[in-house]
């Protein structure tokens, strides 16, 4: 239990702190000034001033912040409101840049770290009539060989290709019982009837199966860890889809659900905290952007209309009351989540 929260804090610190520095990145190379860059949450353990910047430690060890002049209010000299539209939309979404560079980071170095892989032969157990499967010539008994030329090594990375490719066609070599191999095509369903799956299969299974040791070096990780972090962000966008449709359960989680499933990663390895974390950086980038008061994308909407309007700002003090009433939006949502969070762990059950 103990080890689960550290390895879950640590990882989620990790997340705001980087997301943090984005901001922070920006407002320096703009020359906005930062009053104070700090890890963890105030009361302060220890601070130093360097170039009009306070860099400090907090005794509340999760997280990070930035204290940037002038956030709001374009009276205060050189500080982010009295910018540039421009600057301002730098900053802003420097956090969320960075957000989106830190899994590219995470997921070169998951393939970089010798991790166990499950692999033997995918093969079709069932499958339902009438469905894309059924449809496209696969028996129960097949063998799957490969998904758009890729080795297919275990059931779970057919799932993986079957949600990176719903509803556009995708192509599967198969092995018949007969040995013959053949080569045929299909399209996941957004929407399949219950229990049949995108495919239309029923059953998958992994035969044979052996758990290997695998490792890349550094110029075959880099590339590979680039193309799981373009496939997590059609995923993640997938999966908004399919809580949208109702395919998919609406589970949020907050900081203790993180902090829960983040642990539990961490007892099959590194590898699987590191692309957990990465995945978890891309949910807060596009969270971030959602055009909601308090939330970076909130902020961005009011620059982007002050340029629509011509330069016509929305007053200091009225920006920053839709900021504190959303952000006690989000409050009062957070300490749901985390009452839910904390009754499903203290329950046994898990979001992963």
């Amino acid at each position: 239990m103990i080890l689960t929260i550290v390895i879950g804090v640590v990882a989620l610190s990790v997340l705001i702190i980087v997301h943090e520095l984005g901001h922070f990145i920006a407002a320096k190379a703009t020359g906005v000034p930062v009053e104070e860059f700090g890890i963890g949450f105030p009361p302060r353990a220890y601070g130093r001033k360097w170039r009009g910047t306070i860099y400090s430690i907090n005794w509340i060890p999760f997280g990070g912040f930035n204290k940037i002049a002038g956030e709001v209010d374009p009276a205060v000299p050189r500080g982010l409101a009295s910018r540039s539209y421009g600057v301002r939309l730098l900053v802003l979404g420097g956090g969320i840049v960075m957000s989106l560079l830190l899994p590219f980071v995470l997921l070169s170095l998951a393939y970089m770290v010798p991790h166990d892989i499950v692999s033997g032969q995918v093969v079709i157990e069932d499958v339902s009539p009438n469905s894309p499967a059924d449809i496209a010539g696969i028996l129960p008994g097949d063998a799957i060989i490969s998904v758009n030329d890729n080795p297919l090594r275990n059931a779970s990375e057919l799932s993986r290709y079957v949600q990176l490719n719903l509803g556009k066609e995708m192509t599967l070599s198969l092995e018949h019982a007969d040995a013959t191999i053949e080569t045929v095509s299909l399209t996941p369903r957004w929407q399949p009837p219950e229990g049949e799956g995108s495919m239309g299969v029923i059953d998958i299974q992994t035969e044979d199966a052996v758990i290997i040791s695998e490792s890349y070096p550094p110029w075959e990780a880099i590339p590979i860890g680039a193309r799981s972090c373009i496939e997590a962000l059609v995923l993640y966008k997938n999966g908004i889809f399919g809580m949208i449709l109702g395919t998919i359960p609406f589970t949020p989680a907050g900081p203790v659900g993180i902090v829960q499933i983040a642990g539990a990663a961490a007892q099959s390895g590194v590898s699987p905290v590191l692309e957990l974390t990465a995945f978890i950086s891309i949910a807060i980038a596009i969270t971030q952007l959602i055009p909601f008061p308090a939330l970076d994308g909130g902020r961005m909407l009011f620059v982007l209309l002050e340029w629509i309007r011509r330069g016509k700002r929305v007053s200091p003090r009225t920006e920053g009351i839709v900021h504190s009433i959303g952000f006690m939006v989000l409050l009062a949502l957070l300490v749901l989540i985390t009452y839910q969070d904390i009754f499903r762990w203290i329950s046994g059950e898990s979001l992963i």
